[in-house]
């Protein structure tokens, strides 16, 4: 068998929710170990590491704030690729992961806001500007809790599932907007230091701490979704049991 053959295999296998959760009960707790030791050694260097010579020791929220924001639009993204794959390719568990990713990306993104606030107010001199990064990421906030509303305001759930695909699918033109709002618009937020095309203007010596961090918090949204994916499906069966039982019973 072909190796292409063999990847398209395990793909269907794990369109099947039973192969699913026991896949995810063996990967949620090395995802959960690993995830903490990472953040753990990340968030130690970046607190051990140098000051900035400009922002001083505030710099230091910078190992929390920017994987919270790297993170609540890559999961946002990952929804939409999900709401694909609910609308194109009928995908079984497109749905789940869109609706348990929703809750997670809230989070992350209250938290790059709450985060992003407190490390704006000694350098802007406020709480909060209504300039375009922090805007649009408010609105990312928004489009969070409307897609959490709205999985939850229908009964049926394959009506559920289109119209939360194709809002998710809507509010995707958000990320571009998020990602060069910095270059847009005249704005107080810094522009972007680390994915740039002449390469990052941050030092090594904060650049790393920052990288492993966001890898420490990029693990542990893996192992958030997957529990939160897993709790899904077994919802869904309870749902299904209980319907079930309720028409034989009649």
């Amino acid at each position: 068998m072909s190796e292409t053959a063999t990847l398209s295999r395990r793909f269907t296998d794990l369109a099947n929710p039973t192969r699913f959760v026991a896949l995810a009960d063996r990967l949620v707790p090395w995802l959960a170990g690993l995830s903490a030791v990472v953040i753990a050694a990340g968030l130690w260097m970046g607190f051990n590491a140098p000051e900035d010579y400009q922002q001083g020791i505030t710099v230091r929220i910078m190992y929390l704030h920017v994987p919270f924001a790297w993170l609540s639009m890559m999961i946002y993204s990952i929804m939409a690729v999900s709401a694909l794959g609910t609308l194109v390719w009928r995908h079984p568990l497109a749905d789940v992961a869109l609706k348990a990713a929703a809750p997670i990306g809230a989070v992350f993104t209250a938290l790059a806001l709450a985060t992003g606030s407190i490390w704006g107010r000694p350098m802007w001199g406020a709480w909060w500007v209504w300039d375009g990064r922090l805007t649009s990421v408010f609105v990312l906030f928004l489009m969070y809790l409307g897609l959490i509303a709205l999985t939850r305001a229908l009964d049926d759930p394959s009506r559920s599932a289109r119209a939360a695909a194709v809002v998710a699918l809507v509010g995707v033109i958000n990320i571009p907007i998020i990602k060069f709002s910095v270059e847009w618009w005249n704005t107080l937020h810094q522009p972007a230091s680390v994915i740039r095309l002449d390469g990052p203007t941050i030092h090594p010596s904060l650049l790393w701490p920052l990288l492993i961090s966001a890898v420490g918090f990029t693990l542990l949204y893996a192992t958030l979704h997957l529990m939160a994916m897993r709790t899904e499906i077994w919802r869904r069966r309870v749902i299904s049991m209980r319907r079930m039982a309720a028409r034989a019973s009649q």
